[in-house]
C-alpha cells in the first residue's frame, strides 16, 4: 500500500494552526510559511466516512468522521483531539448546491457559532475554470473563485488578483483518495480544509448526480 503520511520537506512549512479567525483572511507575518497539509479521504473511525488529515511532520491535524451515506446535511471538522473548529452545513431550498461554513459546531445550544463563508457552486452554460465561488460572511474582505478540477485533485481557491490562497494538489502514485493541500495563511489551514469538504460534498461526496455532473462540465 502507498504511503499515506508525507515525508518531512526543506524548508519545513508552516505548523499546523487550528484557530479559527472571525473573518476568512488572517493578516499573517511576512515571513509565514504556507501550511502543506496531506488529506486522506477516509475515517480512522470503523464503518465511517470522512477525511484524516496529516501535517508535514506525518502528524494528525485534522479529522472528519461521518456516520452513514450519501448526501449529508452538515459535516463537523474536529481537530486531532475531536474538538469541532468548523461545522460545514448545506443550504436549503437553493437552485445551485450552496453551503455554510460556521465556526464551532453550529448544532450546539449556546448560539455561538457564527457563519464564517459562503460556498456557492458555479453554475453555468458556458465552459467555465470557475467550480465554485466563496464569499466571506463575518468580514467585508474579498470574494474568493475556486478554478480546476476538484476530481482531478487540482484546484485552487484565488482571490481578486488571481493569486492562490489555497491549492488543492495530486499526491503522486497514491490515487484519488491521497492528495496535498496547501493553505496560505492569509486564509488558514481550518478554513482551507472547510472549502475542501463543501467541494467534495458538491463534487464527489454527494452520489451519482454529482459525478455524472463532473464528466461533462469540469475543465481540465
Amino acid at each position: 500500500m502507498a504511503k499515506v503520511r508525507p515525508s518531512a520537506v526543506a524548508p519545513e512549512p508552516a505548523a499546523v494552526t487550528t484557530s479559527i479567525t472571525s473573518g476568512a483572511v488572517a493578516s499573517p507575518a511576512e515571513d509565514e510559511q504556507p501550511t502543506v497539509l496531506t488529506v486522506w479521504r477516509k475515517s480512522l473511525l470503523f464503518n465511517c466516512d470522512g477525511f484524516t488529515v496529516f501535517d508535514v511532520r506525518g502528524d494528525l491535524a485534522f479529522r472528519v468522521d461521518c456516520y452513514g451515506s450519501g448526501r449529508r446535511a452538515e459535516v463537523v471538522l474536529m481537530d486531532k483531539a475531536g474538538k469541532p473548529l468548523l461545522t460545514v452545513r448545506r443550504k436549503r431550498l437553493t437552485l445551485a448546491e450552496h453551503w455554510i461554513i460556521y465556526d464551532g459546531d453550529a448544532a450546539s445550544s449556546d448560539g455561538k457559532s457564527k457563519p464564517l463563508l459562503s460556498v456557492r457552486r458555479h453554475v453555468s452554460l458556458r465552459a467555465s475554470k470557475a467550480l465554485a465561488h466563496v464569499t466571506p460572511l463575518a468580514t467585508a474582505a474579498e470574494a474568493y473563485v475556486v478554478e480546476g478540477s476538484y476530481g482531478r485533485r487540482a484546484c485552487a481557491v484565488r482571490d481578486a488578483r488571481g493569486e492562490a490562497v489555497a491549492e488543492v494538489r495530486r499526491k503522486e502514485s497514491v490515487g484519488d483518495d491521497v492528495f496535498r493541500l496547501v493553505a496560505d495563511p492569509r486564509l488558514g489551514a481550518a478554513l482551507a480544509m472547510g472549502l475542501v469538504i463543501a467541494l467534495d460534498e458538491m463534487f464527489a461526496g454527494g452520489g451519482g448526480s454529482a459525478r455524472s455532473l463532473l464528466r461533462r462540465t469540469w475543465s481540465a
